[in-house]
C-alpha cells in the first residue's frame, strides 16, 4: 500500500508544495512541484524583508498546492500526510507554513509532521537521477549554512565542522553587494566571474591550512572590500569581473579542500552536495575534477532542487517514515524551531 505525502517548504523567500509517493521498501517518487521565488519582491531592498517573506507565503500556499495536485492528476483524498518545514528558518515564515500544513490536515483529517529544513536539503539528492547510497560525507552550502556531516543514515548524523561566522552563502552575497550586483548576489556574481580572471586579485583562504573542517569566510569578505578600495571610486567592469573570479575562486577552493579532507579522514568514498551554494557550477566543476582524479562519488540535487523546495521536505518526510523515525501526529497544535541543530531533529 503506498503512501502520498503533501510537503509544504516556506522558511525564508521561496514558496514549495510538492507531493511524493512511496511503498514499503520502495524509494519515494516524487510526483510533481511547484516553486515561487520571491527574489523579485525583495530585490529593491537588497535582501529577505520578514514580514513581506511571510505574507507572500500565505498568499501562494494553497494556490501552489492546487497546482501540484493538478499536475499529479491527483487530489486531496489521495493525500495521507502533511509535512511542513517546522525550522530552522524565519519565525513569522515557519509559522504561515506550519498553519497552513496543520489546518489542511485538520480539514482532510490526516495527520503532520513537520520536517527539518537542512534535512531536506541533505536527503534532496535522493530525488536525482544518480541517488547516493549510505553512508556518505555532506557538504551542505546555502545562504545561512556551511556544514560537513557524516551520514550514516536518515537521522543519523555527525557534524564534522561548520562555519564560525559567515556560511559560503553569505560570503558571495555579501561580496556581491559590494560589487553593486545586487541581489540575490550569489548567482550574479558567479556570472560576473565567469569573464574575470581568478588570478588577479591574491585574496585569503580562511582555516584552510587549520587541522580541523570548520570554515570561516568573514575575513575574505572584508579583503574584497579592501581590495575594491584600493582600485578607486570608479572601478572598471573587467577589473571587478576579476575580483569576482578570485572571490569565487577562494571560496570554492576552501568548500573543496575541506570537502575532500572531510572524506579522507572520514574514510569514505561518496560526497554529496546540496543546498543553494550546491548549484555553482565552478564548486561542481571543481569538486567532480578532484572526484575523478581520487576515484570517489560525487552526488548533487537536480538543479532546480538546490534551492528551498517543497519536494525536499516531502522527501525527508518519506525517508522518515520509512526509517521508523518520524512522529505524525493528528494534534493540530503546532511550533516552529526557527534555530534547530541538525543533530537534534
Amino acid at each position: 500500500m503506498s503512501t502520498t505525502i503533501l510537503g509544504f517548504e516556506s522558511s525564508c523567500d521561496e514558496t514549495g508544495v510538492a507531493l511524493v509517493t512511496f511503498a514499503p521498501g520502495q524509494v519515494p517518487v516524487l510526483r510533481s512541484h511547484a516553486l515561487f521565488s520571491q527574489v523579485q519582491m525583495h530585490q529593491a531592498y537588497g535582501g529577505v524583508v520578514p514580514e513581506l517573506a511571510s505574507r507572500d507565503h500565505v498568499r501562494r500556499a494553497l494556490p501552489l498546492a492546487r497546482e501540484v495536485l493538478e499536475k499529479a492528476g491527483a487530489d486531496l483524498a489521495e493525500v495521507d500526510l502533511v509535512a511542513y518545514t517546522q525550522g530552522p528558518g524565519l519565525a513569522g515564515a515557519l509559522l504561515v507554513g506550519a498553519g497552513v500544513a496543520s489546518a489542511l490536515g485538520a480539514a482532510l483529517g490526516k495527520p503532520t509532521l513537520g520536517v527539518h529544513h537542512l534535512e531536506g536539503h541533505l536527503l534532496s539528492p535522493f530525488l536525482s537521477a544518480d541517488p547516493p547510497e549510505f553512508p556518505f560525507v555532506a557538504l551542505l552550502v546555502s545562504g545561512g549554512h556551511t556544514q560537513l556531516m557524516r551520514v550514516d543514515g536518515v537521522g543519523q548524523y555527525a557534524l564534522l565542522g561548520e562555519t564560525i561566522d559567515d556560511a559560503a552563502g553569505e560570503a558571495f552575497d555579501k561580496s556581491a553587494k559590494l560589487l553593486g550586483l545586487g541581489y540575490p548576489g550569489g548567482p550574479a556574481l558567479s556570472r560576473l566571474a565567469q569573464q574575470g580572471n581568478d588570478q588577479a586579485f591574491e585574496l585569503p583562504r580562511p582555516l584552510l591550512h587549520q587541522p580541523n573542517l570548520d570554515f570561516s569566510f568573514a575575513g575574505l569578505k572584508t579583503a574584497v572590500m579592501i581590495a575594491l578600495r584600493k582600485l578607486g571610486p570608479a572601478p572598471t567592469e573587467q577589473q571587478k569581473a576579476d575580483l569576482a573570479a578570485s572571490t569565487e575562486a577562494a571560496i570554492v577552493e576552501v568548500l573543496v579542500r575541506k570537502s575532500l579532507r572531510a572524506l579522507k579522514e572520514s574514510g569514505l568514498q561518496r560526497l554529496v552536495v546540496a543546498g543553494g551554494v550546491g548549484a555553482n557550477s565552478r564548486l561542481r566543476r571543481d569538486l567532480n575534477a578532484a572526484a575523478r582524479h581520487r576515484g570517489l562519488r560525487m552526488h548533487y540535487p537536480e538543479l532546480e532542487l538546490c534551492t528551498d523546495n517543497g519536494a525536499m521536505i516531502a522527501m525527508a518526510a518519506a525517508m522518515r517514515l520509512q526509517a521508523g523515525l518520524a512522529r505524525p501526529t493528528c494534534d493540530y497544535r503546532f511550533e516552529v524551531r526557527p534555530r534547530w541543530e541538525l543533530g537534534a531533529a
